[in-house]
């Protein structure tokens, strides 16, 4: 088991990330939005310790992930089961917000705290690879329950595996996480294998984050 805490600025976060993740897509919001972005930013970088966890097995667990992540799969010698988070001070602070109900924080928060999700499992993947890199292996794409034809409740077969060491990360009864702004999965690991741009056209989630990007 690998675990890491990070520090905001580890995860080299721009505005133009945020604004992305908020709809901007390429775009810059207006002048009173962009102030209270960098306010925001401003205050968390201060306090944020988002967090990492992955450890490598040799077989792949019976997950019933659907065909097209285990196709992406196909030719992996070791996986990597991961869970990253923003961590469970970054949900107290959303919550706070949403108590004050000021819509326009609330809003340009949660847009962070996804960025910082994926930006500490970009961190988690660069520390993966450092780890396999003297083996000669890469990795593929990041795959999580909830996309690409692999149910949320394959959640529950998942965290099991972490023996309770999942960074503070806890799952509902719907197998939701919390701290919501966290991403959990599986990476393949190998001689023969690469990581990708992501495929879109192989997926029918019209949702999906990496969808969004690819379609700016």
């Amino acid at each position: 088991m690998t675990q890491k805490t990070l520090e905001y600025n580890d995860l080299q976060i721009t505005p133009a990330d945020v604004y992305e993740q908020m709809g901007y897509h390429g775009a810059e919001p207006d002048a009173a939005t962009r102030h209270e972005t960098a306010e925001i930013i401003s205050e968390v970088r201060q306090w944020l310790r988002p967090q990492f966890c992955y450890l490598v097995v040799r077989e792949l667990p019976a997950f019933d992930m659907g065909k097209i992540i285990v196709r992406q799969l196909r030719g992996s010698e070791a996986y990597a089961l991961f869970v990253c988070t923003s961590g469970v001070e970054y949900e107290t602070y959303q919550q706070r917000l949403k108590q004050e109900g000021d819509m326009v924080r609330i809003f340009i928060a949660d847009a962070l705290g996804s960025v910082i999700a994926e930006k500490c499992a970009d961190q988690m993947e660069q520390a993966l690879q450092e780890n396999i890199d003297k083996l000669g292996w890469h990795h593929t794409n990041r795959f999580s329950p909830g996309y690409c034809g692999w149910h949320v409740s394959q959640q529950q077969r998942l965290f099991p595996f972490f023996q309770g060491q999942t960074c503070g990360v806890m799952l509902t009864d719907s197998s939701l996480m919390v701290p919501i702004k966290s991403v959990s999965g599986v990476i393949g690991l190998g001689k023969d294998v690469r990581r990708l741009d992501y495929t879109c056209g192989l997926c029918d989630f019209k949702q999906c984050y990496k969808r969004r990007k690819s379609s700016k």
